[in-house]
Parts: C-alpha cells; structure tokens; sequence
C-alpha cells in the first residue's frame, strides 16, 4: 500500500509515496499552524481587515480551543476536534489546495471527481494532523510580514521554541467575495502544495486516476 507523506517540522529526507526521496519538514509540535491541511472548506461570513489580521484571528481561536482545560477532560475529544474543524474550515480553501496539488490532472476531472478528491484528500490530512494539532504546548508565534499583491496575499509568521530556535511558517492566501483564504502553507521553504503535488504526480504518471482514489479511500478508510 502506498503512503503519503505528511510535512513534519525538521526531519531528514524522506521517500515519498513512489520511492523516491523528497525533502520534507519535520516535529508534531508546532503542525496545528498547518491546519491548512484539515477539513473541506466550508465558507464563512464576510470579514474585514487584512491578510496578516485575519490569519492571527484565526490561529488565535485555535489556540483558545487548545488551552481551554474545559476541552480535555475525558469524553470531551470529539467536542474539542468539531470546535477546531469549524474554526479551521473558515480560514482554509481546501479546493483550491486540492486544485493545485493535483496540478494539470485536475483539469481532467469532473465536477464530481474534483468534489471527491476534495473530501478524500482534506480527510486524509485531518488524519494526520489532528493530534499534532493538539500537542501544541504553548510555544511562541510572532508575525514578522504581509504582502499583497493583485489578490493574493503572503504572511510570515514564526515559531519560537523553548529553546529558542525559530521556525518559520509561511502562509500563502487569495482574496475570494471579500475575505482572505490560504491556499497553501510553507515550513522552512517547503511547500504543502508543492510536496503533494509531486506524490500524486508520480503516481499518476504510471497509473489511472482511479487507482490514485482508490488508494486515497483506503488511507481514509484504514483505522490509526
């Protein structure tokens, strides 16, 4: 069975979901800025203010549903994980994502595939981030720059550690009926987009479409 690889925090060159090696980041900590990563979109309410405000208003609620000691007792895990799927969900294109993660292939597809790959994708990255996302432990983030230009926007956040080491997160946005939403995140110069985009790529280049959903459905349907 093939696996995709999901972006980590430092990590070593790994082998991606055809064998070949691709440079990916790596520790659980600090995934849940990823969260670009979680669920299919679901479109908010009109909002003002700029890229940078609207990115820190959203990592900001996330946040308070992590720190809030109401949300960890015993039996509240699926409240917890609903919360932070609505606040998410509102920030994030995940069709957009998917769009250009699956690059030229995208064009082929149907309006009905390209809303199953959608869904079939957002679930297998909410498998793979959710519990990063809730081991955040309170580390630092500052937001060092905006820029925007004719629509699309770039924000420039950091991690500070306990130890002080910095890391930085990109998030890349578009401007869509008045609000801003992220089409893509990238961790120390690595792109999410770009590194999946090259896993469905080489799978594609050598199998049918199908193939590449049914191994997609399986990853959703396998239980951790």
């Amino acid at each position: 069975m093939l696996k995709f690889n999901v972006l980590t925090l430092r990590s070593r060159n790994r082998r991606d979901c055809s064998g070949a090696r691709i440079p990916v980041l790596g520790s659980a900590v600090y995934i849940f800025l990823l969260a670009s990563i979680l669920f299919i979109l679901c479109a908010g309410p009109a909002e003002a203010g700029d890229p940078l405000e609207q990115i820190k208003g959203t990592v900001d609620k996330v946040l308070e549903i992590l720190r809030d000691k109401s949300l960890k007792k015993p039996g509240m895990e699926e409240f917890r994980r609903k919360k932070l799927r609505e606040t998410i969900e509102a920030r994030f294109n995940f069709e957009e994502i998917g769009r250009r993660a699956l690059g030229l292939y995208w064009r082929k597809r149907t309006p009905d595939e390209r809303k199953e790959f959608t869904a079939l994708f957002s679930r297998i990255l909410e498998k793979a981030y959710i519990k990063k996302i809730e081991a955040y432990s309170d580390e630092k983030i500052v937001y060092t720059d905006e820029k925007i230009d004719d629509g699309y926007a770039t924000v420039r956040t950091k991690i500070i550690t306990a130890v002080n080491t910095e890391i930085p997160i990109e998030y890349r946005l578009l401007s869509k009926e008045g609000r801003w939403e992220v089409y893509d995140v990238v961790i120390e110069g690595v792109s999410l987009v770009n590194n999946y985009r090259m896993q469905f790529s080489r799978i594609l280049h050598s199998k049918p479409y199908a193939y590449l959903v049914k191994v997609m459905k399986a990853k959703v349907a396998k239980k951790d």
